[in-house]
């Protein structure tokens, strides 16, 4: 399996798998997790049976990704991940260069070669950090010694490996955190994801700022470490291609991602997975998200043969449509097609606005894709609220 190189995604279809279970979650976190609980085997045959459901309302478009996500899948046993990917074979069939990833926590290395023989061949790799206290503040179960050794043993296993690191953590300085990404860029891998740290509400980080405890960098210091994150990526050889995503060469980019980020349609299976169809045999574009807790998605499953339930589907007006595709198209260093995007939407961007930020230095264009600058980089959302209808 192959990265992108350089193709465009927006007519692409990909299925994403959501596996909710973690060993520990991190207070960080406030995507749809729990602990494992002894039901595992049940929520995979009901995937399995979503998928099913979910290929008799999508035809017989074939898949461009697989994107294994949670959660941690790589807690899934290897035979399950095989059971899902033979599946999604036998229904859609994959394009050429299609692309099967995965989502890993270093403290399960000892799973991936394994993984990589049943046919993963991307591996995006938990690290976050290298330093040892910064990965006990973090929550994450692994330490700095752990962390290298699972990006050899994913080197060894796996086509395509990318890395996940996290920054701004309050009292980070710049020095320090651009020795830890310069380890990460040194690493072998082709991809290396850089997340500015966000407090959620309801997580244990968003709890515990309530009560007034400072835990990330924020206005012109989260800046500061986002200019030098470019500045280094860059002469690293890793430019960016989205604002927090960089990679080695276009071959390295996330197939999966850039179909959110491009607009194209995804097919969402397991607990709380999000979906995005429109181009299919569906009456126009949907958001579909499933049921979340595993049990009521397994309950939803066995019962009307879908894991979305009675109120997980909401057809897209089309212009929250172009909203969602704006916020995320402009991410993309290549920029928002604003042809395809009128096409799919009906909708047009806010023209005189666009002047202005172009004028202000924030926007370029480039024929008929819309561009941020990297000035308009580092005000990314506030720039595309300014254009919107």
């Amino acid at each position: 399996m192959t990265g992108t190189g350089g193709r465009q995604l927006g007519n692409a279809l990909g299925l994403y798998l959501h596996w909710p279970y973690c060993a520990r979650i991190c207070p960080y976190c406030d995507f749809n997790v729990y602990r494992p609980k002894g039901d595992d085997e049940a929520l995979l045959s009901a995937i399995l049976a979503d998928m099913a459901d979910w290929r008799d309302k999508t035809g017989g478009r074939r898949l461009a990704s697989l994107h294994f996500g949670g959660g941690t899948p790589s807690l899934m046993k290897p035979d399950w991940i095989a059971r899902v990917i033979d599946a999604a074979d036998s229904l859609w069939g994959f394009e050429d260069g299609a692309e099967i990833g995965l989502e890993a926590n270093p403290a399960d290395r000892a799973r991936f070669a394994a993984i990589g023989k049943v046919g993963v061949a991307r591996l995006s790799l938990g690290v976050q950090s290298f330093d040892d206290r910064v990965l006990a503040a973090l929550g994450r179960d692994h330490d700095g010694a752990q962390a290298r050794q699972a990006i050899e043993a994913a080197l060894s296993a796996f086509e395509r490996v990318s890395v996940d690191m996290i920054y701004a953590q309050s009292g980070q300085t710049i020095d320090a955190w651009k020795r830890e990404l310069g380890e990460a860029l040194t690493s072998g891998a082709g991809h290396v994801s850089a997340y500015q740290l966000t407090i959620e509400p309801g997580t244990a980080f968003g709890k515990r700022s309530e009560r007034g405890e400072t835990l990330a960098v924020d206005g012109d210091g989260a800046a500061d470490l986002y200019e030098a994150t470019q500045t280094l990526c860059a002469s690293q050889g890793f430019p960016a291609y989205e604002v927090s995503n960089h990679a080695r060469s276009p071959a390295d980019q996330s197939v999966h991602n850039r179909i959110y980020w491009e607009g194209g349609d995804w097919i969402g299976v397991g607990p709380g997975a999000h979906g995005r169809l429109g181009q299919s045999t569906l009456d126009g574009r949907v958001a579909t998200t499933a049921c979340r807790r595993p049990i009521d998605y397994i309950t939803a499953v066995n019962t009307t043969g879908s894991g979305v339930g009675a109120d997980g589907t909401e057809r897209l007006a089309p212009g929250d449509d172009l909203v969602e595709r704006a916020f995320l198209g402009l991410r993309v260093t290549d920029g928002l097609d604003l042809d395809h995007l009128h096409r799919t939407t009906g909708v047009a961007l806010n023209a005189e606005a666009i002047d202005r930020m172009i004028g202000d230095g924030f926007l370029q264009r480039a024929g008929v894709r819309l561009r941020l600058t990297e000035q308009g980089r580092l005000l990314a959302d506030r720039v595309t609220r300014e254009i919107l209808p």
